[in-house]
């Protein structure tokens, strides 16, 4: 039976998502996952047949294994830590909502790819007949290539529904002054370092060029943290991992810095990601592991990778906040 809503319950509901995951560490469950994800446009915007050809007639058939070996790098008993991290991030947003928030709305959390997709995560809250709903993707930086993809699949899910809620959505939090806090702290913690490495993920030179503000966030998250920390300008930097295929992406690459680091002098390193919320593929396997190697083969001898905040309270403070703010505005409620 399903439930409607009625006096007393929330009449909002939240949406927390992230990209995605394989269901399993495994060449076939990888490949399912990047056949989703790399056939989204927003990802990749190249023209559909060659593309659909090139996908097909060599990603696919070659990638998943190799990725496969990486995420077995990482996977934990509880599964992927993406997904792990992210539930117990949203579980925890949820729980702090209730205190903020009388009454409280329902959470849901879903992945853009892979599952739980965000479709399914709406579903229950469709039953409730929820009549607007915050969509909170957990991505810091906006970008065209994650966060308005989030967006796609929520409005798709909901299209179907009686009577679709408003949605409203939560761009990002890049400069958000708890955010950029959470981020010193945890940097903080970590003691002393000759170099402080900002790592974010990058995306296509030509989608910057186009005007997706992603790259020009970053810069702004980084700046922010580095002078909550009090850092000199020659004791950080800024690069972009997780570049794919042959196109120029946003410069510099990460392992080129790691590497030009390291050859000018640089005995230890310390690497954050900001651009990731949890710990994931990119953070634990591409930077702990491999950046860690490729650091300390160029010559380097003390490097030191700061852990996503995961479910940080301090994180949780903050999301749950922009969560309650964005309700109250969209209710008329007092702050």
């Amino acid at each position: 039976m399903q439930v409607r809503y009625r006096r007393g319950m929330s009449d909002t509901g939240v949406l927390i998502a992230n990209l995605g995951t394989p269901d399993a560490p495994t060449p076939a469950a990888v490949r399912r996952f990047l056949a989703e994800f790399l056939w989204d446009r927003r990802v990749v915007d190249l023209p559909r047949l060659p593309w659909w050809i090139l996908l097909n007639g060599v990603v696919l058939p070659f990638r998943p294994k190799r990725s496969a070996g990486a995420y077995r790098e990482i996977w934990t008993d509880a599964g992927s830590p993406l997904l792990v991290n992210t539930r117990a991030l949203a579980a925890a947003v949820e729980r702090r909502l209730q205190r903020l928030l009388s009454p409280a709305p329902p959470v849901a959390m879903g992945m853009t790819y892979g599952n739980p997709s965000i479709a399914s995560a709406l579903e229950p809250l469709g039953a409730t007949g929820i009549r607007r709903l915050a969509v909170l993707p957990l991505y810091p930086q906006y970008s065209g290539t994650t966060t308005a993809a989030v967006l796609d699949r929520a409005q798709a899910a909901i299209a179907h529904w009686p009577a679709p809620p408003e949605l409203s959505l939560i761009e990002d939090y890049h400069a958000e002054p708890d955010y950029i806090a959470a981020l010193a702290a945890s940097i903080s913690a970590r003691g002393a370092t000759e170099h402080l490495l900002f790592s974010f993920h990058g995306i296509p030179r030509r989608n910057a060029d186009a005007g997706d503000p992603y790259g020009e966030r970053c810069l702004a998250t980084a700046r922010r943290v580095a002078e909550k920390l009090a850092l000199p300008s020659d004791r950080w930097s800024v690069a972009f991992q997780s570049r794919v295929g042959g196109a120029r992406w946003l410069e510099p690459y990460t392992k080129g810095r790691l590497v030009a680091l390291a050859r000018t002098g640089a005995r230890s390193v310390t690497v954050v990601c900001p651009g990731f919320a949890v710990d994931c593929l990119e953070t634990l396997e591409e930077i702990a592991i491999r950046g860690r190697a490729t650091f300390l083969a160029a010559g380097g001898e003390r490097f030191d990778y700061v852990p996503a905040l995961n479910d940080d309270p301090a994180l949780v403070e903050c999301l749950a906040r922009l969560a309650a703010a964005r309700m109250r505005r969209a209710t008329g409620a007092a702050a």
